[in-house]
């Protein structure tokens, strides 16, 4: 999932968001791997959360994975996706991503202010991590975007996952995601305990 593109300003230091910087990763991973990301992906995490369904992921003609978008799966999937993270990366007991990754992706970095939740994004107040973007409140929480309103929230304190699965006709509606943020704080009351 990708988010918007936005450039913010905090304690001097600018934010820009860059989709090709994901793209990036995604070729470092091959890379790496030696494997396409969607390979990747099914073999190290969704085979092993049970994936009801297969994932697509969009592909250029030279056969990369757009990394930046594009990923389609079932949003029960994407439930279990958000499920793994709320659980630091274990699932039923198996660290599939160890945990200290993914708070680290999940969290603020006191080093980087420029990233924090307090104000990355004017509009919003979220942060930014490794791929996720920091919801601002008192205990860690986090969403994945996509570009036309598909979200996971997710709550590790609670276990909470939520997923959106919208098409907002503009990249950033305004109005849709306060709305939706306002239904995960409310969630989030209710029943985060």
């Amino acid at each position: 999932m990708t988010p918007f593109n936005e450039r913010a300003a905090t304690a001097g230091t600018k934010f820009s968001y860059a989709s090709v910087e994901t793209q990036v990763l995604g070729l470092v991973l091959r890379a790496a791997t030696n494997r396409p990301p969607a390979e990747y992906l099914e073999s190290r995490i969704w085979q092993l959360i049970g994936a009801e369904a297969d994932a697509t992921w969009l592909v250029d003609n030279s056969g990369q994975e757009a990394t930046y978008c594009c990923l389609n799966a079932v949003l029960r999937d994407y439930a279990r996706l958000g499920l793994l993270l709320a659980h630091d990366g274990n699932w039923h007991g198996r660290q599939i991503i160890p945990a200290a990754w993914v708070r680290d992706a999940t969290t603020a970095r006191a080093d980087q202010p420029q990233l924090a939740a307090r104000g990355l994004s004017p509009l919003f107040g979220y942060g930014y991590g490794y791929q996720t973007w920091i919801l601002p409140g008192e205990h860690r929480m986090f969403v994945f975007w996509g570009v036309r309103g598909q979200r996971i929230y997710v709550d590790p304190q609670s276990k909470l996952v939520m997923v959106n699965t919208a098409v907002h006709k503009q990249s950033v509606d305004l109005a849709a995601i306060r709305r939706m943020d306002a239904l995960w704080s409310s969630l989030v009351r209710q029943l985060g305990g």
